[in-house]
C-alpha cells in the first residue's frame, strides 16, 4: 500500500463494499426461498401478487448486489492502476542506480518477468482478488447465521462436506504452499532468462539448423519447470480430488437426511416445514459451494502476489555502490591498477589476480589474450561496473571510489561488443551520447564517426527509427552508431571492448577510421582479438587465467619469444589462409 499514495484508502472503501455486496447477495436466495415457501403452504389459494413482490425484491437485491460490487471493483482499480504504475516506476529508477554488473548478473529476462509480470500480478490482486477476498471471508460468518437460522440440522449436515473440504484445502494450503509458489517463481524465472538468450541466438541456431537442444541452458530450465510441474501436480491429486468432491457432495447429505428427518409428508405440518427447510437449503448449497472456491483460489493469489511484492522489492534492496562523502576530481586522465584481485561471486575462483599496470594519459593501452582471461573484467572495473575485491583502480591518481559516479560516467566512454541501439531515431540515438547536444552537432560526430553512407540510405536520414518498418542496421553499422555516440559524448577515457566484433571488412575499415578519431589526444584502453589492430599500442597486456603474463610494445613481445608471439604466428598463418590451399 506503500506504492499506492493517497489512492490506498479507496482500496479499504473496495473492499468494504465488496463486503456489504456479498452480504447482500445472499438476499435473492432468501427471497427465492420465501417464494416457493409461499407458494406451497397456499398453493391452493396462491396470491400472486406476493409471489411477483417476492420476485421483485430477489431482482433489486441481486442489482444492488452487483452495483456495490461494481463500486468496489471501481475503487480498487483506480488504486491498482496507480500501485502497478508506481511499482514500476520505482523499480526501474532502482535499476537505474544500481551497477551495471549486478543488473547483468539479474539478467534482462529475469529483470522484465519480475518488474512486468510482478506489477500485472500486483494490479490484478488488488483490482479483482482483493475485494473478491474480502467477499469470500465475509460470505462465510453470513452463510453459518443462515444455514443454522432455518434449522440447525440440516445447517450442520451442510457443514460436514464444508469441514471435508477444508481440511482437504489445509494440506494444500500453509507454509508448505508458500515454499511451492517460491519454487514455481523462481522456475519460471529462469525459463524466462534462458528463454530470451534463447531467441537472441536464433540467428545462430537458424543458419546452423540446430534445435533447442543447441541450447542447453533453455532446455534444461524447461525440462526443470516441466518436473517441477509434474510433481506438484501429483502431490496435490487426491486433497484437491477430496476437496473437489467433499464440496459438491451436499446434495447427498441434505438428501439423505431429509429422508430421515421428514418421513411421511402426510405426517403433519411439522413434516411440510422440514421439507420447505430442505428446500432452501438445496437451493442455498451451490452459495456455498462458490464460496469455498473463492477462498481456495484466493489464499493461492494472495501467496503469488506477496511473491511477485517481494521479488520487486528484493530488486528494490539490491545495494548500489556506496559513494564517496566527500568526492574527489581527477587530477589527469592516467588509469592504474594497483594489485586488484575480484570475483563475480565472493565464494568463486578469483577472475582477476594481483592485477597492476598503469596507463599514462593520452596514450593507447591494448588487452589481449585467451577466451576468459579477464580481459573484459578489466574493463568493465574502470568505471565501476564492479568494486575491486582487493586492491584500489585509480583514475587521475583518485581511487575510483572516492571519485562521484556522475563525474566517473563523464570521465570515461565504453563502447561494448555487443551496442544496443533504441528503438527511436539514428538522431536519438546518437544523442544518448549527450542528450543536450544539437542537430548539428550529431550529425558531425555522425560523419566523423563513418555513418555517412548509412544515414543517406536511411528513407529520413537522422530521422528514421531504428527497428520499425524494416528498418534494421547490421553489427558493423550499428557499431559506428556507437562509435558515434562515444564520439558526442567526448569522454577523456576510452574503453574499447571488442568493438571490431562484428565487423565484415568494409565496416572495419571504416571503424578503425572513426577510431582515429575517437581516441585522439585521449587515455584509450582496448581490447581485441585481431591482433593487427594493437601493434601500434603503446603498451600491450597479455592476460592469461587472470593474470598479466606479458607485457610490452608489439616488437618488445615478439622479441620475448613467448605468449604473444606465439598469438602473432597463429594469427599470421590465419589470415594468410585461403579456400583451396594446403601447406606442402
Amino acid at each position: 500500500m506503500t506504492f499506492a499514495g493517497s489512492y490506498r484508502y479507496l482500496t479499504g472503501l473496495g473492499c468494504l463494499l465488496a463486503g456489504v455486496s456479498a452480504v447482500v447477495g445472499l438476499f435473492p436466495y432468501l427471497y427465492m426461498w420465501s417464494a416457493v415457501k409461499t407458494a406451497i403452504c397456499t398453493w391452493s389459494n396462491v396470491d400472486a401478487q406476493i409471489l411477483i413482490s417476492y420476485g421483485w425484491k430477489a431482482v433489486i437485491s441481486a442489482l444492488v448486489s452487483m452495483v456495490l460490487y461494481f463500486l468496489a471493483l471501481l475503487c480498487t482499480h483506480y488504486c491498482a492502476f496507480r500501485t502497478a504504475r508506481n511499482l514500476k516506476s520505482r523499480a526501474m529508477h532502482r535499476l537505474m542506480e544500481l551497477p551495471i554488473g549486478t543488473v547483468r548478473q539479474i539478467g534482462s529476462g529475469k529483470i522484465r518477468r519480475i518488474v512486468d509480470d510482478g506489477s500485472a500480478q500486483t494490479e490484478a490482486y488488488l483490482a479483482h482478488q482483493l475485494p473478491d477476498l474480502t467477499g469470500a471471508f465475509v460470505t462465510p460468518v453470513a452463510v453459518l447465521i443462515l444455514l443454522l437460522f432455518f434449522d440447525w440440522r440440516f445447517g450442520l449436515i451442510s457443514l460436514i462436506p464444508m469441514g471435508i473440504g477444508a481440511v482437504c484445502l489445509s494440506q494444500m494450503a500453509g507454509p508448505q504452499l508458500k515454499e511451492k509458489m517460491d519454487q514455481y517463481q523462481n522456475a519460471l524465472g529462469d525459463m524466462n532468462n534462458e528463454a530470451v538468450e534463447y531467441v537472441r541466438g536464433i540467428p545462430v541456431v537458424k543458419t546452423f539448423q540446430q534445435s533447442v537442444f543447441s541450447f542447453k541452458n533453455f532446455h534444461e530450465a524447461i525440462l526443470r519447470f516441466k518436473d517441477w510441474s509434474v510433481s506438484y501436480t501429483i502431490s496435490l491429486r487426491l486433497p484437491m480430488c477430496g476437496y473437489t468432491t467433499a464440496i459438491n457432495s451436499a446434495f447427498v447429505f441434505l438428501i439423505m437426511a431429509g429422508v430421515l428427518l421428514i418421513g411421511d409428508l402426510s405426517a403433519g405440518e411439522q413434516a411440510l416445514d422440514t421439507a420447505l427447510d430442505l428446500v432452501f437449503y438445496l437451493l442455498f448449497t451451490p452459495v456455498c459451494v462458490t464460496m469455498m472456491d473463492k477462498i481456495m483460489h484466493s489464499s493461492e493469489n494472495t501467496m503469488l502476489a506477496k511473491d511477485a511484492i517481494e521479488r520487486i522489492l528484493a530488486i528494490m534492496r539490491e545495494e548500489e555502490l556506496p559513494q564517496p562523502k566527500q568526492p574527489k576530481m581527477p587530477q589527469d586522465t592516467s588509469v592504474e591498477f594497483d594489485n586488484v584481485s575480484f570475483s563475480y561471486r565472493k565464494d568463486g575462483k578469483n577472475a582477476l589476480e594481483h592485477v597492476s599496470f598503469r596507463i599514462e594519459p593520452g596514450t593507447c593501452t591494448a588487452l589481449v589474450g585467451e577466451s576468459g582471461g579477464g580481459k573484459s573484467t578489466v574493463a568493465s572495473l574502470i568505471p565501476r561496473f564492479f568494486d575491486v575485491d582487493q586492491g584500489s583502480i585509480r583514475i587521475g591518481g583518485v581511487d575510483v571510489r572516492e571519485i562521484d559516479t556522475e563525474e566517473l560516467m563523464r570521465q570515461v566512454s565504453f563502447v561494448f561488443q555487443d551496442s544496443h541501439l533504441f528503438k527511436t531515431t539514428l538522431l536519438e540515438n546518437i544523442r544518448a551520447g549527450r542528450p543536450s547536444a544539437s542537430r548539428e552537432e550529431v550529425m558531425r560526430v555522425a560523419l566523423e564517426a563513418q555513418c555517412e553512407d548509412i544515414i543517406e540510405k536511411m528513407p529520413q536520414g537522422l530521422d528514421t527509427v531504428v527497428g520499425e518498418k524494416g528498418v534494421y542496421l547490421s553489427g558493423g553499422e550499428c557499431q559506428r552508431i556507437a562509435l558515434a555516440r562515444a564520439l558526442l559524448k567526448d569522454a577523456p577515457i576510452v574503453v574499447l571492448d571488442e568493438a571490431t566484433a562484428f565487423a565484415d571488412p568494409d565496416n572495419e575499415a571504416r571503424i578503425q577510421k572513426a577510431f582515429e578519431k575517437l581516441i585522439r589526444k585521449k587515455t584509450v584502453l582496448m581490447i581485441a582479438h585481431r591482433l593487427s589492430t594493437v601493434c601500434g599500442a603503446d603498451q600491450i597486456l597479455v592476460m592469461r587465467a587472470g593474470t598479466i603474463a606479458e607485457r610490452g610494445t608489439h616488437q618488445e613481445l615478439l622479441a620475448q619469444n613467448g605468449i604473444y608471439s606465439k598469438m602473432w604466428t597463429d594469427y599470421q598463418q590465419a589470415v594468410a589462409w585461403k579456400v583451396g590451399e594446403r601447406n606442402a
